[in-house]
């Protein structure tokens, strides 16, 4: 009877934390998939030691000290995930076919979490920490100047409390802490593509660019992308840059016809997205890719275009759309 009392109140305590933990195993390691393999092993941690927990930290601590670490030994054995971006310069021939790495460590798009927080700014800030520019950046850095980065930047730590979980000093810390931020100032997102969707205008550009695809009014679409768009579709190596080059790419191998496209308008990463479905031969829709997008005050600047079908039930869609369900 003990068991179970102590069990039911582990299960009580501890579940609260369980959507932030992902969160944070996701920054680390940049899969969802691999993020919820390594909570759970977290929370296999946390039961097997929690006789053990003498709470001289809070309970929450403590199991951001459990997951940092399932994520630190997890690191040692796995390649890190990046975007295509990330391998090179973009292709200047958009009309050479793609190149396909199927078996790619590639980065992962995150389903919209509960928002637990009532603060708004704290519903805000937790958002841009899983951004995926700045997951996809996060992935450079090695493991240990993630986690200072993480814990010092995000969660707000001490470098005191980091260097302990560390096993290192406070100064060693902030020395990670230096050299991690040094390197994020080269590569992630600068603070104009921070948008808020709530905004009317801009609303209405992820209306227009949804309208564009599935109307295949290449026109339209090249409309409400800015001069220096990015376009990125792992599995695919090849990447492109610039408005010109983006345009030709997706007018000759995407935009098959009007209809032949439908969208649905979702979230991922905190920011806004798509779920293309493509007309298969029997008139149904079948998932296609997700598309995540960044959009500015000028246009969209960059489409991160994960062409992996197997994607969708992660996000709670539907594996095939009727016509009729669009209407």
């Amino acid at each position: 009877m003990q068991f179970v009392e102590a069990e039911d109140e582990f299960v009580r305590l501890t579940d609260p934390f369980r959507q932030e933990l992902l969160a944070h195993c996701y920054r680390m390691v940049g899969s969802f998939q691999d993020a919820e393999d390594l909570v759970q092993e977290t929370y296999v941690r946390a039961w097997r030691s929690y006789d053990d927990f003498e709470r001289r930290s809070s309970l929450r601590v403590w199991l951001y000290r459990i997951a940092t670490n399932v994520c630190l030994t997890a690191l040692e054995h796995r390649s890190r995930r990046l975007l295509p971006s990330g391998l090179g310069a973009p292709s200047d021939d958009p009309d050479h076919p793609l190149t396909v790495l199927e078996n790619g460590a590639w980065l992962q798009p995150l389903p919209a979490l509960p928002d637990d927080a009532a603060d708004p700014a704290a519903i805000v800030a937790s958002r841009d920490s899983v951004r995926l520019a700045l997951i996809a950046a996060l992935q450079h850095l090695p493991a240990k100047q993630r986690v200072a980065l993480i814990l010092r930047d995000v969660l707000a730590w001490r470098a005191v409390e980091v260097a302990e979980l560390l096993g290192t000093t406070s100064s060693a810390v902030n020395s990670l802490l230096q050299r991690a931020r040094a390197q994020l100032q080269r590569i992630a997102p600068t603070e104009d593509e921070q948008v808020d969707l709530s905004e009317p205008g801009l609303r209405a550009l992820l209306d227009q660019y949804i309208a564009a695809f599935e109307n295949a009014d290449v026109n339209a679409l090249v409309g409400v992308l800015r001069d220096d768009v990015a376009l990125e579709m792992p599995p695919n190596v090849e990447w492109f840059s610039g408005r010109a080059a983006v345009r030709r790419f997706l007018e000759r191998n995407v935009l098959g016809g009007p209809g032949m496209t439908r969208m649905l308008p979702i979230t991922a990463n905190g920011q806004p997205a798509v779920a293309a479905y493509w007309r298969d031969n029997d008139g149904l829709y079948r998932p296609h890719a997700l598309q995540v997008l960044t959009i500015t005050p000028i246009g969209v600047s960059r489409i991160v275009s994960f062409n992996d079908p197997g994607l969708f039930p992660t996000f709670g869609l539907a594996t095939v759309l009727a016509p009729e369900a669009l209407r």
